[in-house]
């Protein structure tokens, strides 16, 4: 297992860019785009760099070049600058003098605040969700535990943190509430890239699972206000867990 040093001194100083993995991430995911008819280029250089970073085929640290990205998507440079500028402004990328595009720090401050947002609007979500979902959708989020019980058998912490992704996105899904999932979507994807980031320096997550069943339990019994404070509870302990890891990190340089 690395440290918390070695790793973050690898991000850092931006380790050689993995073309193949990057180009095959990237290429499944410009798949999906494909079926839902996204054909407009900014965005689909947009929504893939984003991906990318988000599932640490960029790395903190890492150098992303216009050519390089342009190479792998198969399109013009114009559409790539568009994309990173707008990335930037989201606060994903950071423009660099003589260096380009980096791709940003995962910082404790900056993460701390969205923690705070989203343990709020998790326990919303988990109150309206307790309210509206069906067994059969209860049910669901059983399945979702199931397979992160499998997964930690087999050590995979990268698919654990997907399901896990998942099974808080389900519980926003059952609230049937486009605002609440347009507040959600606009946060969880710098706290799935954290968990990501930081999964396998902190421990097992299997009282993640044990906090998992115990809110589809206080679901089950129509309990909204239970739910509404275990999600709170639940959230709270993982920000505490992941930020322990953060601050322990240098402090990046660029």
């Amino acid at each position: 297992m690395n440290t918390p040093d070695e790793l973050t001194r690898a991000d850092v100083n931006g380790k050689e860019l993995d073309q193949s993995a990057l180009f095959q991430n990237i290429h499944s995911f410009l798949s999906s785009l494909d079926k839902n008819g996204e054909s407009r280029l900014p965005q689909r250089a947009y929504l893939a760099t984003r991906h990318a970073i988000r599932h640490l085929q960029l790395p903190p640290g890492q150098t992303v070049l216009e050519r390089e990205m342009a190479e792998i998507l198969g399109m013009s440079r114009t559409p790539v600058r568009e994309a990173l500028v707008r990335l930037e402004m989201e606060g994903w990328v950071r423009l660099i003098p003589r260096r380009g595009f980096v791709v940003a720090p995962i910082v404790a401050d900056d993460l701390q605040q969205i923690y705070e947002v989203v343990e709020a609007f998790d326990g919303i979500a988990g109150s309206l969700a307790t309210k509206r979902a069906t067994s059969e959708e209860l049910d669901q989020l059983d399945h979702l535990i199931e397979e992160q019980e499998k997964a930690l058998e087999l050590e995979d912490l990268l698919a654990w943190t997907d399901l896990d992704e998942q099974f808080h996105q389900l519980i926003v899904d059952l609230t049937q509430n486009p605002r609440l999932r347009g507040i959600m979507d606009s946060q969880s994807d710098q706290l799935f890239r954290a968990r990501l980031y930081t999964i396998k320096l902190r421990p097992k997550p299997t009282r993640s699972i044990m906090e998992h069943k115990a809110i589809v339990t206080v679901m089950r019994a129509a309990e909204p206000e239970a739910a509404r404070t275990m999600l709170q509870s639940h959230r709270y302990r993982a920000r505490s867990e992941i930020l322990e890891v953060i601050r322990s990190m240098p402090v990046a340089s660029f």
